[in-house]
């Protein structure tokens, strides 16, 4: 179990880092979450995203760490570590991409697929993912429509700072994004069994 969850957050925070490097960063697309954030800070300043993520991370772990310190203690590794694949892997963003069109759903799939692989074994990679997965537990809704809510105003928040046009792809990004999270996320339940009801003789 404990390797099984190791390999998931590897796994997925290399996809994380792949998919933001390789197809989101060279066409100037956004992401939602903290990643979005951290995007946003590399495009306006040239910071590190993956080092923006982690500083602005540390106010909801404060808050989730205050209510809920399973959750804190089974998020951190995995925020820390999809913050240094997306850091440590931005020499991809040298490399051919596809375009846009494509870009944009493949990033998004990637990246979503790296979350909810995560999720799956009860970590995340912090942030508003934290956040939606903190609310989930109290609320009940479904975990990837609340990241797909919050990501939402990240994306649309930025408008001034990619434009229309990149926007608009942008939002084919979460919702890739949103649909693998989802799928991803519940790998680990297990299916309902068939019922076999026997026929009643008349």
């Amino acid at each position: 179990m404990l390797l099984q969850k190791v390999m998931a957050v590897l796994v997925g925070s290399i996809l994380v880092g792949l998919g933001v490097n390789w197809l989101i960063v060279p066409h100037k697309l956004m992401d939602g979450g903290m990643i979005g954030i951290g995007l946003l800070a590399n495009y306006y300043f040239q910071l590190s995203p993956g080092l923006i993520i982690i500083f602005v991370s540390i106010p909801v772990y404060a808050i989730v760490f205050l209510y809920n310190r399973w959750l804190f203690f089974n998020s951190f590794h995995g925020m820390l570590l999809s913050s240094f694949f997306i850091d440590i892997l931005s020499g991809m963003r040298q490399w051919t991409i596809p375009p846009i069109e494509v870009a944009s759903v493949l990033g998004g799939m990637m990246i979503g697929t790296g979350i909810g692989l995560m999720l799956a074994y009860e970590t995340n990679t912090g942030g508003t993912d934290l956040l939606a997965q903190f609310l989930a537990i109290r609320t009940g809704i479904p975990v990837a429509l609340l990241i797909f809510f919050i990501d939402g105003l990240i994306i649309f928040s930025s408008w001034e700072a990619i434009g229309s046009y990149r926007v608009a792809f942008s939002i084919l990004t979460i919702l890739s994004g949103a649909v693998a999270t989802h799928w991803f996320s519940q790998i680990r339940e297990k299916p309902v069994p068939y019922e076999i009801v026997p026929l009643r003789r008349k």
